[in-house]
């Protein structure tokens, strides 16, 4: 139990930190200090985020994550080998049902947020390197989470395509159930079982 409620937490912690701040940081670390600080600062200062309003964060990943995640890739990565195979149509309602199924399934981790901070881990990455993993702790009440996230460099823009909590790889996690399912119904039995699941929790 505790440990699916810090995954929540750690997965809107890693995705909206991705995004919370328009400046740019000169390293990965850098950023994700920065963005974090903010992020935590954001939701303490939200009642209306901390009682898990659903229309509010919405609002706040569209308008601040999406376009700071790549989140083609983070859905390619969970999709997989089948990600080849799919049609543009297939990809873009994969993408609309994995954001949607990310948004609502994480939604109510932001009410957790009350006093916790990150912390980061020594960085340890060459000047020219365009793929990175940096990791950090989120401290607050009992014992630290781990919180790693993998990045890459496009262009001059640092931008979060996984997060690690606990030793897992989140995507990785989502790719074993995907692909599961994939082989079960089909890549459109998939985006349907998704929007279901969109659905019910809407309900």
């Amino acid at each position: 139990m505790w440990k699916t409620l810090f995954t929540r937490l750690a997965l809107v912690l890693g995705l909206v930190a991705g995004g919370a701040a328009q400046a740019q940081a000169t390293t990965p670390d850098a950023l994700i200090q920065k963005l974090s600080e903010e992020v935590i600062a954001a939701v303490k200062a939200d009642p209306a985020i901390q009682a898990g309003d659903i229309n509010k964060i919405i609002a706040l990943v569209d308008t601040k994550v999406m376009p700071h995640v790549n989140f083609q890739k983070m859905t390619a990565s969970a999709v997989g080998r089948h990600w080849r195979s799919a049609t543009p149509e297939q990809r873009e309602r994969l993408q609309a049902e994995f954001k949607t199924l990310l948004v609502r399934t994480y939604s109510g981790a932001l009410s957790e947020v009350r006093d916790q901070n990150v912390v980061l881990r020594p960085f340890r990455a060459a000047p020219t390197d365009t793929d990175v993993v940096v990791q950090t702790e989120v401290r607050g009440r009992g014992d630290p989470i781990q919180l790693d996230y993998r990045l890459e460099k496009v262009g001059d823009t640092w931008k979060i395509y996984d997060v690690n909590v606990l030793g897992v790889w989140l995507v990785q996690q989502y790719r074993t159930s995907f692909n599961q399912e994939i082989a079960q119904v089909g890549i459109d039995g998939l985006i349907a079982r998704l929007a279901e699941r969109n659905k019910a929790a809407k309900s």
